[in-house]
């Protein structure tokens, strides 16, 4: 069953357009890696169905078509994006950067339990709570963005370029938390990234943009053993 299906989506900035018409859906359960250059398109891809641009075409969401849907009523429904760059708020601490990830959530009681579920997951987080977030290490700050995200109980994860700026020790940290989220609480993942190697070793299904279109699609298996795209779309 698709949680997300997309059909015919074209977006862009101003009157020129990014996307072309782009069909791709995501499995409920499962993680799906978006790849592609940088310029590709998939950072555009997500904030079209965020609600963050103006797009044309198809999108449903646990049923619902998003067309007239605003960016906070998304997050609402179960859709939660986390930006590229982290977008945490570095004069808050860690807890009220938490707290701004409940926005939608009007339990109190639910925030706590939720806060301190998070805490438990990313225990750095918790020794750090009363620090200024922008004072976290780039590693912390993405788990931070992470757990913020998680905050607003979301049905579908959407996370761009989570390896940026980051050591690989921890970019494969972070994505051994995804593989968790996955495993053990069932949260479907999108993730947009050109670490293709290491996605693919964690995602389900993939799909490939070049130029504002999907390219190339199939199980993560084989495109990590498709020698032919490799080389010519991934780069490896």
């Amino acid at each position: 069953m698709n949680i997300l299906t997309v059909r015919d989506l074209s977006a862009g900035y101003g009157a020129t357009d990014v996307l072309h018409k782009v069909n791709f859906a995501v499995e409920q359960g499962t993680i799906v890696a978006l790849l592609g250059a940088n310029g590709a398109g998939k950072t555009t891809i997500l904030r079209a169905l965020s609600g963050l641009l103006p797009s044309r075409g198809v999108v449903e969401f646990s049923g619902m078509h998003l067309r007239q849907c605003s960016p906070a009523r998304r997050v609402e429904l179960g859709l939660a994006h986390i930006p590229q760059g982290r977008g945490t708020f570095g004069d808050f601490s860690v807890e009220d950067n938490l707290a701004a990830g409940a926005f939608t959530i009007r339990d109190k009681k639910q925030i706590r339990q939720d806060m301190e579920r998070w805490y438990s997951a990313f225990p750095r987080l918790a020794e750090r709570r009363r620090q200024q977030a922008g004072s976290l290490s780039g590693g912390e700050q993405q788990m931070l963005a992470l757990a913020r995200a998680l905050m607003s109980r979301p049905k579908l994860l959407m996370c761009d370029e989570p390896s940026l700026g980051l050591a690989p020790a921890i970019t494969e940290q972070i994505f051994e938390i995804f593989k968790s989220l996955n495993d053990e609480h069932g949260m479907t993942i999108l993730i947009v990234e050109q670490n293709a190697d290491l996605t693919l070793q964690f995602a389900h299904t993939a799909y490939v943009m070049e130029a504002g279109e999907i390219t190339v699609s199939g199980t993560a298996s084989e495109l990590l053993s498709n020698e032919a795209v490799q080389q010519s779309y991934l780069g490896v």
